[in-house]
């Protein structure tokens, strides 16, 4: 099993290897942005990056609810897994996580809301709204190991 959780088989009787999971990354910083990109990529998985929320809803086809069946993968998502800051001009992570949620076609990606901030309130917030981990700044590679082993199929 690689850093993604994705188990590598070496019989010959599947046609071609899993596809790697995509995670968005969505973060206002693009330093934040590309440490996210690098060590998930260094995991082997396929990264799209967004500077902020709107992006974010667009890239995932939740701006317009007619435009949600375009462009999903095999398990009815374009993403396996969404990485979000919560601190960013316009809409928050918290909003964005909240958005995500009340999409009948994305409600089942996992969510992780990550901030350089430790305030509990925060934290049990997204925890509560659905998040399925909050993690601290900046993120480090055994962050993103336990981020793949656990979230992504």
């Amino acid at each position: 099993m690689d850093a993604c959780g994705v188990a590598s088989s070496s019989s010959s009787s599947s046609s071609s290897n899993p596809k790697p999971p995509h995670v968005l990354a969505v973060d206002d910083s693009i330093v934040d942005r590309k440490i996210v990109e690098n060590l998930l990529k260094n995991s082997a998985c396929k990264v799209t990056t967004a500077e902020n929320g709107m992006r974010a809803l667009e890239f995932l086809g939740l701006v317009d609810e007619q435009e949600q069946q375009n462009n999903l993968n095999s398990n009815g998502t374009k993403v396996n897994l969404v990485i979000t800051d919560y601190c960013m001009p316009g809409m928050t992570g918290y909003e964005l996580l909240k958005k995500i949620k009340e999409s009948s076609v994305m409600k089942e990606v996992p969510v992780v809301v990550v901030s350089s901030e430790n305030i509990p309130t925060r934290i049990n917030e997204c925890l509560e709204e659905g998040a399925q981990m909050f993690m601290l700044k900046p993120l480090k590679p055994s962050d993103v190991k336990k981020l793949t082993g656990h979230l992504i199929n």
